[in-house]
């Protein structure tokens, strides 16, 4: 079995490797966001300095892109950057793989990227400004909408994918070719790369739902002129 097997079933269902790793990750993630927010106080310590120092940085990350309200996608964007980057660190634990090597993976990131452009552009203006927008400026452009959606959606999935996965295989390409006398630079690559593609992948997010919620203002503004 590889290491993007079947573990076990429940009933019809193969629980993968992947699927196991990714729960593991939540469960890790969850459990320390609890633990590290209960007793939160106006006189922070040294952890709570850090997260507080954290979440502003990423507060700062959205409000570069999207100024208007920032904290309205801090939850999800943020979110989706902790997580990638403690999956794509796993890869440097012996024995563990990253889940984002994994398509199916990096695929349901992406769908719910693709959800949640919907979902934020509907919550910004109302389901029929957003369908509007589609048919905007010409109803013949609709089409095109739609597979530019549906390209960039896969186009996301595909390219976490392959930096990941060419990641680990480059590491261990070298490893086998020069042992072990250079673990600590191909160490640091991983490291710098993991953080990168956590990142790029969140600021892509963060840019296709910033976009999808200002064609809102767009349409809004061009109807206007016209009236």
């Amino acid at each position: 079995m590889n290491d993007t097997g079947t573990l076990f079933h429940l009933g019809p269902l193969g629980i993968s490797v992947t699927v196991v790793t990714t729960w593991a990750i939540m469960l890790v993630l969850g459990a320390f966001s609890a633990l590290a927010t209960r007793r939160l106080r106006d006189d922070p310590g040294p952890l709570q300095t850090v997260l507080e120092g954290v979440v502003l940085a990423m507060e700062r990350a959205i409000a570069a892109v999207y100024p208007q309200t920032p904290r309205m996608l801090l939850p999800f964007v943020g979110t989706l950057w902790l997580f990638l980057l403690a999956a794509n660190l796993l890869g440097i634990v012996p024995g563990l793989h990253s889940p984002t090597r994994d398509l199916s993976l990096t695929a349901a990131l992406a769908l719910l990227v693709f959800l949640s452009v919907h979902w934020y552009g509907i919550r910004a203006d109302g389901l029929r400004a957003y369908l509007r927008h589609y048919f905007s400026p010409n109803p013949i452009l609709f089409p095109f909408h739609v597979m530019s959606e549906l390209s960039r959606t896969v186009a996301l999935a595909v390219r976490l994918f392959g930096n990941m996965a060419s990641l680990e295989m480059a590491a261990l390409l070298v490893l086998l070719l020069a042992g072990f006398l250079v673990p600590v630079p191909i160490l640091l690559l991983h490291v710098i790369e993991a953080l990168v593609q956590a990142y790029i992948f969140g600021m892509l997010a963060l840019v296709y739902i910033a976009g999808g919620i200002q064609s809102q203002e767009i349409t809004k503004e061009r109807k206007e002129s016209q009236t």
